[in-house]
C-alpha cells in the first residue's frame, strides 16, 4: 500500500467504511460502532478500541508496530 493509499483509508474509516486485511498471515478488521473504532485481530479475537478514528491510526499497534510504520507490508 502506498501513502496516499493509506491516507485514503484513514479517511474512509473515518467515513464510516470497514476494513479487512492482512499481515504476516494474521487476519485483521478494522470496524466501528456507535462506542467507537475497534482494530481487531481475528485470531483470538484480540481488539484494541479507539474513541475516534484519528487515535486508531495513531495509536493502534501490530506487533508493538503502529499502523503508520506498517502500512507498506500490509494486504489489502
Amino acid at each position: 500500500m502506498s501513502l496516499n493509499e493509506f491516507i485514503e483509508l484513514k479517511e474512509r474509516v473515518a467515513n464510516g467504511e470497514e476494513f479487512n486485511f492482512n499481515y504476516k498471515n494474521d487476519d485483521y478488521w478494522i470496524s466501528q460502532n456507535l462506542d467507537g473504532y475497534y482494530l481487531t485481530r481475528v485470531r483470538g479475537s484480540f481488539t484494541q478500541e479507539f474513541g475516534t478514528s484519528e487515535a486508531l491510526f495513531e495509536n493502534g499497534l501490530i506487533e508493538r508496530r503502529l499502523l503508520s510504520e506498517i502500512y507498506m507490508e500490509i494486504d489489502w
